[in-house]
C-alpha cells in the first residue's frame, strides 16, 4: 500500500481525492499498488465531509509519517506550498502539483531537491488542467528538437473572448457574466491580464529549451483592451482574436516569449478553440506540427492530471522520473525587435494620416460603422510600429498582433 497526502481540500485537493476514490479500482491496478489517502491538510473542518476524518492542521504530522511516500500539493501560491514542498522532497517524498505559480518560480530548484532525494517532483496538472502536455514534452517528442510553442493556455479569457465575438458584448459585460457564473474569479486580475498564461508558458518553455525561463521578464498584455469592435472587424477579414501565450527558440541561447491577444486566421486550428477549452500547438523540426486539445481548468479535470502524477510515482518508487530542466537562465530575446503586421482601429477621418504612417496596409471599411475604420500594416519591427502608433495617440483607438 502507498499512503498519500494531500495539501489544501479546496476545489482541485477535493477533486484528487474524489478521483482517487471514485475510480480506485483503475488507478490501484494502475499503480500497481493500492493508494490511499491517508491525511488531508486544511486549515479548515469538513464534519459532514466523507472523508472529513482525514483532515489534519499539522503538516509535521504528514512530514514525520514516514508511510506517506507522496504528497499532492493542491494549495497554491508561494509562501506554505514552497515550504512544505520543499520539506517533503527533502525527506524523500514525491509531490504531485497544479500549483503553476510555484512550478514557474521555483521549478528547477525543486526538481534538484528531488532528483538529490531519488524521489519525484511531477507537474502535469500545472499547464492545461487536464490537458497532457508536460509528459508529451518530456517523453514522446524527445526525439524533437522544438522549435515553438503557442497555447491558449486560460481558460476564463478563452471563454470571455468566445463569448464576445459569437454576442458582439464587450469585455466588461462579458466579465461581470462570467463572474457570475463562476468561470471568473472575483478579482479576475491574473487570468485576464495574462499573468496566469504568462506562467504557464515559461514552464512550457523551459521544458523546451531544457534550460529555465523567468516568468517574470516575459512581455504580458491580457485582453481588457479588446473591444466588441475589434471581433467585428476580425470577423470581416476572416479571422478572430485569442490571447496566445508563444514561445520560439532564436538560438541555443536564446528565446522568444510573450503573452498577447492576437489575431489569428480563422483556418488556424487554435481558431476553432472555443469556451473553457484550451489547446497547446507545437511544432517540432522532424514531427512539424502537432496539437493538443482539452479542459484547461476545472476540479475534475486538474484533478485527473494530479492523479496521473501520483500513478507515475507509484509506478516508480525510488526513481527519478526524466524531466530536463536546469536552474541556468535562458536569455530572453526583444519582442520589440519581432516583425509582424498589426490591425489598427483608428477614429473616423484620420484615413489618410494612418496611410501615411504605414504604407503598403490594407483598409478595412464595415458598413453601418461611420465611427472608426480597421487598417492593416505591412510586414514591419515591432519598435518601428510602436513609435509610429504612439505618434498617432488621439486618432487610434486600439492595436492587435497578427499572428
Amino acid at each position: 500500500m502507498i499512503n498519500i497526502a494531500v495539501l489544501g481540500y479546496g476545489t482541485v485537493g477535493s477533486g484528487v481525492v474524489e478521483v482517487i476514490e471514485k475510480n480506485k479500482e483503475m488507478v490501484n491496478k494502475k499503480a500497481a499498488q493500492e493508494l490511499d489517502i491517508k491525511y488531508i491538510l486544511d486549515l479548515r473542518d469538513f464534519p459532514n465531509d466523507p472523508y472529513g476524518h482525514k483532515v489534519i492542521h499539522d503538516f509535521n504530522q504528514i512530514l514525520k509519517d514516514d508511510t506517506v511516500t507522496i504528497v499532492c500539493e493542491t494549495m497554491g501560491g508561494t509562501g506554505a506550498a514552497y515550504e512544505f514542498t520543499k520539506q517533503a522532497l527533502e525527506r524523500g517524498k514525491s509531490v504531485c502539483t497544479s500549483n503553476k505559480e510555484l512550478v514557474a518560480k521555483h521549478g528547477p530548484e525543486l526538481l534538484s531537491i528531488a532528483k538529490a532525494h531519488s524521489c519525484n517532483y511531477l507537474f502535469e496538472a500545472s499547464v492545461g488542467g487536464g490537458i497532457p502536455i508536460i509528459r508529451p514534452l518530456n517523453y514522446s517528442l524527445t526525439a524533437e528538437k522544438i522549435e515553438a510553442i503557442t497555447g491558449i493556455l486560460n481558460g476564463t479569457t478563452n471563454y470571455i473572448l468566445s463569448k464576445m465575438e459569437r454576442e458582439g458584448a464587450d469585455f466588461e459585460e462579458v466579465l461581470k457574466r462570467a463572474q457570475e457564473k463562476g468561470y471568473a474569479e472575483r478579482n479576475p486580475e491574473a487570468d485576464v491580464e495574462g499573468y496566469d498564461a504568462c506562467r504557464k508558458i515559461a514552464i512550457l518553455s523551459s521544458l523546451m529549451l531544457g534550460k529555465n525561463v523567468d516568468s517574470e521578464k516575459i512581455y504580458t498584455e491580457g485582453i481588457s483592451k479588446i473591444s466588441a469592435a475589434d471581433f467585428a472587424y476580425a470577423k470581416a477579414a476572416g479571422k478572430t482574436i485569442k490571447l496566445l501565450a508563444r514561445s520560439k527558440t532564436v538560438s541555443e541561447d536564446e528565446v522568444l516569449a510573450m503573452v498577447a491577444p492576437f489575431m489569428i486566421d480563422k483556418e488556424h486550428p487554435l481558431s476553432m478553440v472555443n469556451g473553457v477549452f484550451n489547446a497547446v500547438f507545437v511544432t517540432g523540426n522532424m514531427l512539424g506540427d502537432s496539437m493538443y486539445y482539452g479542459k484547461g481548468a476545472g476540479k475534475l479535470p486538474t484533478a485527473s492530471a494530479v492523479v496521473s502524477d501520483v500513478i507515475d510515482c507509484a509506478r516508480h518508487p525510488g526513481r527519478v522520473i526524466m524531466c530536463f530542466w536546469e536552474q541556468e537562465n535562458i536569455r530572453l530575446a526583444d519582442v520589440s525587435l519581432e516583425e509582424r503586421s498589426f490591425f489598427i482601429r483608428a477614429r473616423a477621418g484620420f484615413q489618410k494620416e494612418i496611410e501615411e504612417a504605414f504604407p503598403g496596409g490594407r483598409l478595412l471599411c464595415l458598413e453601418g460603422r461611420e465611427q472608426d475604420f480597421g487598417y492593416f500594416t505591412p510586414v514591419m519591427q515591432e519598435n518601428d510600429f510602436t513609435g509610429k502608433y504612439e505618434a498617432l495617440a488621439d486618432r487610434v483607438l486600439g492595436r492587435i498582433r497578427l499572428l
